[in-house]
Parts: C-alpha cells; structure tokens; sequence
C-alpha cells in the first residue's frame, strides 16, 4: 500500500514537493511502542522494513490481535480518525524501518490529493474486512483451525513472529501452540 500512495504523490511535482517532508523515516529497535493504549493516535504509520503488532491489556495479559510487515500501513484507526484514545497499543517486533506522517498532514494529503484518499478507503476497507473475519473465526473456529489457517494465508507471521505472540493471537497459550505444532 505505502508504495501505491507515494506513487500517487509523485505523480504530480507540485504534490510532490508539498508533501515530501511530511514523510519521516524512523529507524526503530525491537520493542518499540510507537502508541500506547489510551492515547490519541497522532501519526499513522508505514512499514518499509520489519513486523510491527497491536496488542492491549486485559487484566496483566497483553494480547495480540494483529500483525503489519512491509508495505502495509498501521495506526490505531479509529482513534486516528476521530481523535479518541486509542484501545491498543502498536510495537514492533523486530528492528523496522518506518515512515510516519503526522494525522494534520494525512488530511490535508486526503483533502488534496483524491486518488490518495480513494486508495485509503480502500485500506480501511480492508482492515474492516479482516477484522470481521478475525472476529467470525474467534467465534466458530477451534484453536487447531485458526493456525492452520495462519500457516496457510499467512505464513510470514509462522517464520518471523515470536510464539508467545503468535499463541497470543491465536487465543490460546505458547504450551498449547507447542502442542498444535507438533501435532
């Protein structure tokens, strides 16, 4: 996604120049919390290298709902919209490299440029649609199901997540991912 929406800045010099230096790139380590739960999401965020999380807390347990790698785009999306704070928190996973604009500059981009705001509705979209199904597939899906399933679409989060994180999002603990696993 973050290739398609500089190729749509870059398309018209003027653009161009208006909006480049509200790209900032960041070079982070592993661990680094970019949002904390609660507060108001500020930036949204554009991964060029590395694996980043969201994840709250629920009564000590920190749980992990979803995972971002390269190219894709992350922010606490309804905070980020509607200046509310934020129910989870995002890190990374392993050192990345990010580009970060700020939520005043990715208005007046959305203002300004309409295949930029036409290619966001799309990403919105699509984030609602995953969630749906993460949702239907913690209702009717087993343990077993949701990481045959994760092995099958999404076999990058298999190679590079931790397992505590990686069980985390699967709604169970690390010994039973371990006996998934092996079986």
């Amino acid at each position: 996604m973050f290739d398609q929406l500089i190729d749509i800045i870059k398309k018209d010099k003027r653009i161009w120049e208006k909006f480049q230096n509200c790209l900032i790139e960041r070079e982070l380590k592993s661990k680094t919390v970019l949002l904390n739960e609660n507060q108001v999401a500020t930036h949204i965020f554009f991964i060029k290298e590395g694996c980043l999380r969201e994840s709250f807390n629920k009564e000590g347990k920190d749980i992990t709902f979803q995972f971002f790698f390269e190219g894709q785009a992350v922010a606490s999306m309804d905070s980020f919209i509607n200046n509310t704070p934020s129910l989870f928190s995002i890190e990374s996973i392993e050192p990345s490299v990010i580009y970060s604009i700020k939520k005043t500059d990715f208005d007046e981009m959305l203002k300004t440029i309409p295949e930029f705001n036409e290619t966001f509705q799309k990403f919105v979209f699509q984030r609602f649609s995953h969630y749906s199904h993460l949702f239907l597939s913690r209702i009717k899906d087993t343990p077993q199901e949701r990481y045959n399933e994760l092995l099958q679409n999404h076999p990058e989060i298999i190679k590079r997540v931790p397992q505590h994180f990686i069980a985390s999002y699967l709604g169970i603990t690390s010994v039973s991912l371990s006996r998934i696993r092996n079986r």
